[in-house]
């Protein structure tokens, strides 16, 4: 008899434990409240212009082959990527421009020629952060950290003995400022903090780890843009049966016995084996469980940053940006003390713009014309949602691209969507808008976050950026592999 398992939402990581679970032989069946696969990571359709709604870096292209090749499927049938020379381009206020090549020899090159940071510093820099990631970072984001077993396994105790103790006690800005002389460099690799939410002057120095990612393995173009791979997984686990219900929110995870039995979708109970829960834990306890106690536990730990992203169709092509831009703030600290401590607009924010016209010309915007995802990170609370709020970032980000590519964006915006937290919140279930659910802004934070699993209610667990390991594409197909594992390890107790 088959082990029946239901999911809880087609996100990257629903879908991606989806089917490795079917892979197993498990019946997989995944409701969803949107019309739409993906989660964050879906398409915006407007006035001729195509934007990616949701995340738009893509790295580590391996965890989405590993899934092709455990079903023994060419992923060439269902997507193509191509390496990208320059990852994302840097634009300072002093008008440095510094091109952030996913090659770390010419990336130092760069920088020492744009900021005079020696080239050794930048090797050393990255040499360090491989080690971090290969020594460290891999063990701990390929494992449950709330598994007994998992602590005395050897090659845990042989990463802890390469983990130093200012990797935990330093915060990252701390520590770059002692391996870099330039400000700039500084900053660039202070950047890496927001890629789970987080501020480098709070976050630890063990976030070193992640430039490993992009100037060591390189960052990559999916032909189609990010909705690509929530398609190709999308088609993919129908390959593998899953069966998808779309317009089907899930109101109520049914226990009995402190174990999980099924679902109410609809006002109709259906019964499964396992539960998979790929919306926010928070969420998932407080409305699905009716857990408060255990809901308000969860919001003790601080939450990451939100975003307001501006979705602009621009009747104009600029070629002195590239697919990934950004243009600093001037100042980046007191940026993030409005971020995580006074919760206010920043009138010099941060700009991230995305433009994957740059790649496919033609394809997600009229000729001659660019779609520019346009997005600042701001605090994760509704309130950053009001329109006069949102309008004040507008103004802001206009008056910031106007003095640094000396030209008004303004007339050539001629479409525009709007993304803020509340709508984040609504859409993908994130509560107040957090886009990685909890921030890393302590040194207890990666072990603070939720378990891939449920201590009280057996049968129940938990994948996505909201859990172990965190958020972001990678991790949230890391989370869909721990947590799947886990299911397939202990899939004995769930047959009557």
């Amino acid at each position: 008899m088959r082990t029946k398992v239901f999911i809880i939402g087609s996100g990257i990581a629903g879908m991606a434990c989806a089917i490795r679970l079917a892979v197993h032989g498990f019946e997989v069946t995944v409701f969803e409240k949107n019309n739409y696969p993906g989660g964050k990571s879906h398409l915006i359709e407007q006035d001729g212009y195509r934007f990616d709604a949701g995340p738009s870096l893509f790295v580590q292209p391996g965890n989405i082959e590993e899934l092709f090749k455990l079903c023994n499927e060419d992923i060439q049938q269902y997507f193509n990527y191509a390496p990208i020379e320059v990852g994302c381009k840097y634009f300072y206020e002093d008008g440095v421009v510094l091109n952030a090549y996913s090659n770390k020899e010419l990336l130092a090159e760069e920088l020492e020629s744009k900021t005079g940071e020696a080239t050794g510093h930048i090797i050393s820099y990255l040499e360090e952060s491989k080690a971090i990631y290969k020594h460290t970072g891999e063990i701990f984001l390929n494992n449950s950290l709330h598994k007994a077993s998992t602590w005395f396994h050897a090659t845990v105790l042989k990463a802890l003995l390469h983990t130093k103790p200012s990797y935990i006690f330093s915060t990252l800005n701390n520590a770059n400022k002692r391996k870099f002389s330039s400000p700039h460099v500084v900053q660039l690799f202070n950047r890496f903090a927001t890629y789970n939410g987080s501020s480098p002057y709070k976050a630890p120095a063990m976030l070193q780890l992640i430039p490993h990612i992009e100037f060591n393995e390189g960052v990559f173009y999916p032909k189609g843009g990010m909705v690509a791979v929530s398609n190709a997984l999308y088609n993919l686990a129908k390959k593998m049966n899953v069966q998808f219900y779309f317009n089907s929110p899930v109101q109520k995870i049914i226990t009995q016995h402190n174990r999980a039995t099924g679902l109410l979708v609809n006002e109709k109970g259906l019964y499964a084996d396992v539960v998979v829960s790929n919306a926010d834990v928070y969420f998932t306890y407080r409305l699905l469980l009716n857990d408060k106690h255990k809901a308000n536990e969860i919001l003790r730990q601080e939450r990451s940053s939100s975003a307001i992203v501006f979705y602009w169709g621009i009747k104009k092509e600029f070629t002195q940006l590239a697919l990934h831009n950004i243009f600093f703030s001037k100042n980046y600290e007191a940026e993030f003390r409005s971020i995580f401590n006074t919760k206010t607009v920043y009138a010099d924010p941060t700009i991230y713009i995305n433009i994957t016209s740059k790649c496919e010309p033609g394809n997600h915007a009229p000729a001659g014309k660019e779609n520019w995802f346009v997005m600042v990170n701001v605090a994760s609370d509704v309130k950053m949602s009001e329109p006069e709020i949102i309008q004040s970032y507008k103004k802001n980000i206009i008056a910031k691209l106007r003095r640094m590519l000396q030209t008004d964006i303004e007339p050539l915006i001629e479409t525009e969507a709007v993304l803020h937290p509340q709508k984040i919140e609504a859409e993908t279930s994130g509560f107040a808008g957090a886009i990685y659910g909890t921030a890393s802004n302590s040194r207890h934070a990666a072990f603070s976050r939720h378990p891939n699993f449920c201590k009280t209610i057996c049968g129940l667990y938990f994948a996505g950026g909201t859990v172990h390991p965190g958020g972001g594409i990678p991790l949230c197909l890391k989370s869909a592999e721990i947590t799947s594992n886990l299911i397939i390890k202990n899939s004995s107790k769930y047959i009557a």
